[in-house]
Parts: C-alpha cells; structure tokens; sequence
C-alpha cells in the first residue's frame, strides 16, 4: 500500500515514516521544508534501511501536487503538513489561513482528481479550547481561542462536509495533546526553528547549554505545584496511532474523531523533575506571569482510540524524557550539524 505523508520531514511526520516503513508500507513525503529537515528523511532511511520517494513541494502548488499523484499509485494520505506555531499564528493569521486551508484544499482537490478517498488528518487538542472539564473526551464541544487552533477545527469541518457529500471517503481524525521524545536510536526527534514553543525541546536546549534557563509561565495554578498540566505523550506512541488509524481506514468508510494521549497529566515541575533524573542535569528555570489563554490542567480520555483502534499508549514520562535527551545529547544543533 503506497501512503503519502505530507509534512513528512518534520518531528511527528517523520516518526511515523519510521513506523510506516518498518510496517512495509511503500512511503511518499511531500514537504516544502519550511519548518522541516530533508536530513530527517535521510536518518529515516538509515534507521529503516527502506527508501522514501521525497518531493520538496509546497500545497499551495496545485501542479506539483498533480505531479505526485500522476507519477504515483497513491493509496491513502496522511497529512501533517501545516504551520504549528500558535503565537505566530496570532500575528500572522493571514499566512496561517493561506498555508493550512488553501493548501489543504489544494491536497483534497487533486486526491478527489485521482480517486483518493482515504485520509489520517493529524489535528489537535487545540480544537477543545478551553474545556471546562478532564479528562477530555471527543465528545466535548469545540472551539478555539487562537487561528492555528481555528485552522485545524476548520480543516476537520471541510472533512466532516466531504464525507456528508461522498460518503465513500473514509477519514481519521486524530486529535493528539503534548508530543515529546525521539526515537530510540537518537537520529531523529524534535529540532524546532528559533527559541522552541514547545517545553521539552526548550528543557533538552537548557540542559546542553544552548539556552540559559527554561521559562516557566505561572506557578499560582490550582495544581499539584501550581504549574500547568498536561498529557504527554510519546512521539513513537502518536506515530504508532497513525498506523492504527491508517489500519482502520483501509477497509471502512466513514469519519471519526480520536483522542491520542495517555490520560495521565504531569505539571511542568513535574516533568523537569522527571528530566534531571534521567538525564542527571540541572535544569535552572524562572517563574513568569501566566500566559493568557493557558489551562490549568488539560489531558485526554484516550478510551475511544483503544476500543476502535486498538491503540494505547505504552512510554513512561521517563522514557519520553531519556529518548528527548539522548536525541539533544546526539545532536545538540539538530539537523544542523
């Protein structure tokens, strides 16, 4: 079976790739390396021994999008691709629109062209917004409070509408929370533009000395130390519910939204606590002012994904925190070594 990743190159993409391969899935990436490494696909190679047909295309071109598909006998989508930064997205909403909806659009035009019906959307807890409740089922309502959120509420919607329109698509929405961790081997993980978004790379960054000390947003939270918390997962764990859903999709119809997380939530305390211990590094930090728009506590119920996938998340907070270092340790400017 012949799966286009699209966004393939980047930290989750490129895991599932992993995943994918090692599985004898036949793999083609699509990525414009905006965000993104072409070396990750080499180390993907390397780790799986197994070739990948990469095309350096952005979504917004629809002829290059054309290419891909008329050279290649493309059986399903999973599709990554799309700008993740949730402050960015507040001072530059136009290009987040632009990029996640047009070229989204774009991807579904040209797979209805060549009669491609299957597609895994990798989405996002953003789309719960401030949930009054945990832990965080599907069920729950939507909303978003930031137009990268917005994108990937928006993109489920269009989804929503193409199954009421053609019911012969089949569709995986997989809304996953906090994905740290790298793969075992240390060739590849998380290597983020610029000063990270994310806490764990920002937590690895500290701890080999590129970053002075982690910021931490609020510690007068109703939590167990009064910093934040949150689901945590594995990225191999997340990689892993994307073959699940890729899995189910093959021979069914319909559209469902799933829940990847652990259903465990950790404080940010708690994870640096959990950090030095494996890595046996200090992490210094600061303790700012509350980000406005930031939860107290946010993880998920993941009981739909396990009873309709099969899928359950199997890494410990230590685990994700020992493959994060090893990968930091391995390469401590990233790609860019």
């Amino acid at each position: 079976m012949s799966v286009l990743v699209t966004g393939g190159a980047g930290y989750i993409g490129s895991h599932t790739c992993v995943e994918l391969l090692t599985n004898d899935y036949k793999v083609i990436v699509v990525d414009n390396l905006s965000n993104s490494s072409s070396e990750s696909l080499n180390r993907v190679k390397e780790i799986t021994g197994k070739d990948i047909k990469f095309y350096e295309i952005d979504l917004l071109d629809m002829g290059g999008l054309d290419t891909i598909f008329s050279e290649n006998n493309i059986d399903a989508v999973i599709h990554f691709a799309g700008l993740k930064a949730v402050g960015e997205s507040v001072k530059r909403p136009i290009s987040y629109y632009q990029n996640n909806i047009t070229g989204f659009l774009n991807l579904c035009e040209t797979m209805q062209n060549y009669n491609v019906k299957k597609i895994v959307f990798s989405s996002s807890a953003a789309v719960y917004g401030e949930p009054k409740a945990v832990p965080v089922t599907e069920s729950f309502p939507v909303g978003s409070t930031n137009p990268y959120g917005r994108t990937k509420l928006m993109i489920e919607k269009i989804l929503q509408d193409f199954y009421q329109a053609d019911n012969t698509w089949s569709i995986a929405i997989l809304r996953y929370f906090n994905a740290v961790g790298a793969h075992s081997s240390g060739r590849i993980g998380e290597d983020p533009n610029g000063i990270p978004n994310n806490l764990m790379p920002f937590v690895t960054q500290v701890a080999v000395g590129r970053l002075k000390r982690l910021n931490i947003f609020g510690n007068d939270y109703p939590t167990v130390d009064g910093t934040g918390v949150r689901d945590y997962i594995h990225v191999m764990d997340l990689a892993d519910g994307h073959l699940k859903a890729l899995e189910k999709i093959k021979s069914t119809t319909g559209i469902e939204a799933y829940n990847l997380g652990t259903g465990l939530g950790y404080s940010v305390l708690e994870l640096v606590a959990a950090f030095e211990k494996v890595s046996k590094a200090q992490i210094p930090f600061n303790i700012g002012e509350r980000r406005q728009g930031d939860l107290a506590v946010c993880y998920a119920d993941p009981s739909k994904a396990k009873k309709e996938l099969g899928w359950v998340a199997k890494k410990s907070l230590e685990e994700m925190c020992l493959d994060s270092w090893r990968w930091q340790c391995n390469n401590l400017n990233g790609y860019r070594e």
